[in-house]
């Protein structure tokens, strides 16, 4: 005689159920991972292993068809368990080499985005971190007021000011004169080239850094952080041995190739997507029934305009207008739209198929590069 269907309380209870003991085996897993973190530690072992990872994946796609489970969700899955668990076993390895114990850093800004995340970055070394900042110091460092009326026998003076402000607080530090390294972490360099070049003329051990990541990124594999080389190689080689036991890859630059390069990696990408959502807002269609029309390519870049237009229009401008290279990429942004413009208009076939070749053909090489 068969069962009588389960109500639809009794199978979301069910649901319930399975839901905690999913998260009691990802705790779990977790925690293992932060085992093995300790194990690669001791043996000298590299803290990402992209065999293992291949492994993991291909053979969570293998069981996922022999359960009936989409393989595709089983890889997303254990990708976003992987990164997890990568982020705990990188924590683990960065707070165990403890490069900062027993020694202070004082975070100018320390109550912003980026501070926080250098706050406890530090903390995390073993830094006991000192904070200056209007917004009073994050949980886990000391306000210590005005930088400006404290003694600065910090080992490291991390600025991570706005960057419409950095450029004051270096001039500050001139004459403030702090025994430890100093750097700023600006998304320009050009702004601040008199008053990196003052800081060393004066005696500072100065260098200036820009991570390339958000202040959400607990994971730095696959992130850069760029160093840009103001003629102090000790104080270089000090900020980067900060990054030592991460996954980051380090990248070391002078500030004219670091600026003109921002001015595409960071100018250029911000312009593109001000300009896709400029021009949608212009066009006298409701966003909704955009939606509803929406595709692949459409989504996608909506998604990465809408995460743009969400950011501090003055940051943005700043990037654009302060950047000594920043008409280099506009213009050529302007040149490829005028292009495309021209090669529709015309009817000119070959020339906008030579446009999307030379694109693929350049995108190409990038990926093997990766």
């Amino acid at each position: 005689m068969p069962h009588p269907p389960k109500s639809l309380a009794a199978l979301r209870e069910q649901l319930d159920i399975l839901d905690g003991q999913l998260l009691a085996l990802i705790a779990e897993r977790q925690a293992i991972s932060g085992e093995i973190a300790q194990v690669k530690e001791a043996s000298g072992l590299a803290t990402r292993d992209y065999a293992r990872e291949r492994d993991v994946l291909l053979g969570a796609r293998t069981r996922a068809v022999e359960a009936g489970v989409s393989p595709e969700l089983a890889e997303q899955l254990m990708r976003l368990l992987i990164r997890s668990s990568l982020a705990r076993q990188e924590q683990s390895i960065v707070a165990a080499r403890g490069a900062g114990s027993g020694r202070r850093a004082l975070v100018i800004g320390g109550a912003g985005k980026m501070g926080r995340w250098f706050v406890e970055f530090l903390r995390s070394q073993g830094f006991a971190v000192d904070v200056s900042d209007p917004q009073g110091a994050p949980v886990g460092s000391r306000d210590i007021g005005d930088f400006r009326a404290a003694e600065l026998s910090h080992d490291f003076v991390v600025v991570a000011a706005p960057l419409g402000t950095t450029d004051a607080v270096l001039r500050d530090l001139v004459r403030c004169k702090p025994t430890g390294v100093v750097f700023d972490i600006g998304s320009l360099k050009s702004p601040l080239r008199q008053s990196l070049m003052d800081l060393r003329a004066s005696g500072v051990r100065v260098t200036s850094v820009h991570p390339m990541f958000g202040p959400d990124t607990e994971l730095l594999s696959g992130r850069h952080v760029v160093f840009v080389d103001v003629g102090d190689q000790s104080a270089l080689a000090e900020a980067q041995a900060l990054f030592a036991s991460t996954m980051a890859e380090l990248v070391v630059m002078d500030l004219d190739e670091h600026d003109r390069l921002i001015a595409y990696v960071l100018g250029l990408s911000h312009a593109v997507n001000i300009a896709f959502f400029a021009a949608l807002a212009d066009s006298g269609e409701d966003a909704p029934r955009l939606a509803r029309m929406s595709s692949t390519t459409f989504d996608a870049q909506l998604d990465v305009a809408s995460r743009v237009a969400k950011e501090s229009p003055q940051l943005y401008f700043e990037i654009q207008r302060l950047n000594d290279y920043g008409d280099e990429s506009l213009e050529a942004l302007v040149r490829a739209v005028h292009e495309l413009q021209r090669t529709i208009r015309t009817g000119d076939a070959s020339a906008f198929e030579a446009l999307m070749i030379r694109g693929r053909d350049y995108l190409s090489e990038r990926r093997s590069n990766r």
